[in-house]
């Protein structure tokens, strides 16, 4: 599939794709506590997509059976939510979630900390969400994609956590998964020339153990092999002439600006 160079009517619609999806994101998180089931979480989830006259992006995709994955410790993504999977104090979750707006999707996920939770995962989920942030200081026109991708690895692997490698983000449009591929690791290469237009899932996902995974035998579910915990953080990315535009995170530019990212 080729890269796409979105049309301003284009990225019309996924700015807002992006705000109802980060809109989602802040409501679900304010339901996430001790006890609820994983298929809660995904029930909540898809009332509040559909709520916005929005379709899940994940529903029924490639089979996937739910509206957001629930990935709780060591699962790193794709988690399947459960009526008998409960979320504890202590636990630390991840959510990816995906919206449909007017034919063209927006991608983003978040790690929470369940109650109180130990310092080890509290740093963890602080990293993994750092990396984002170091990952797209390159993510403007005239770098190269792997710019990004060295970026991110580079700030994991410097502070001991390992970088998953079997998954990676992508581009993103009419379809949830668009080309390129971004690894979240140097690749000794350079990539492809960015350019004003282009919109990518942005999405490290970080292990505080080995950067190994493996599936589990719901063809799923993929988790740390070490069994150490894992978290994961994304946003769809608009490529500008200056800096990105984060579609599912507003206020970045204003928090850049003013040093507290």
């Amino acid at each position: 599939m080729p890269i796409t160079i979105k049309s301003p009517r284009e990225i019309e619609l996924m700015t807002e794709a992006g705000r109802i999806l980060e809109a989602v994101h802040n409501e679900l998180a304010k339901e996430l506590r001790p006890g609820m089931s994983t298929l809660e979480i995904d029930k909540i989830g898809e009332e509040l997509i559909r709520s916005h006259g929005c379709v899940p992006s994940f529903l029924n995709y490639n089979g996937y059976p739910a509206s957001i994955c629930v990935s709780v410790n060591e699962e790193v993504v794709h988690g399947i939510p459960s009526p008998h999977r409960f979320i504890r104090e202590g636990d630390i979750v991840s959510l990816d979630a995906g919206v449909i707006y007017k034919g063209y999707h927006s991608d983003a996920a978040r790690t929470y900390g369940i109650g109180h939770i130990s310092e080890d995962a509290q740093r963890l989920i602080d990293v993994t969400r750092e990396c984002f942030f170091e990952g797209i200081k390159y993510a403007k026109e005239g770098n190269h994609l792997f710019d990004i991708s060295s970026a991110i690895g580079r700030y994991a692997s410097e502070r001991g956590y390992g970088v998953v490698k079997d998954l990676c983000g992508h581009g993103i449009g009419t379809n949830l998964h668009e080309s390129p591929e971004i690894p979240n690791y140097e690749q000794g290469r350079k990539g492809v020339l960015l350019k004003e237009g282009m919109t990518l899932a942005i999405e490290p996902m970080i292990n505080a153990g080995t950067w190994e995974v493996e599936w589990l035998d719901d063809d799923w579910t993929v988790v740390t092999k070490d069994h150490s915990l894992s978290a994961h953080y994304e946003n769809t990315v608009l490529i500008t002439k200056g800096e990105p535009v984060l579609l599912s995170l507003s206020g970045y530019g204003e928090r850049k600006k003013d040093g507290q990212i």
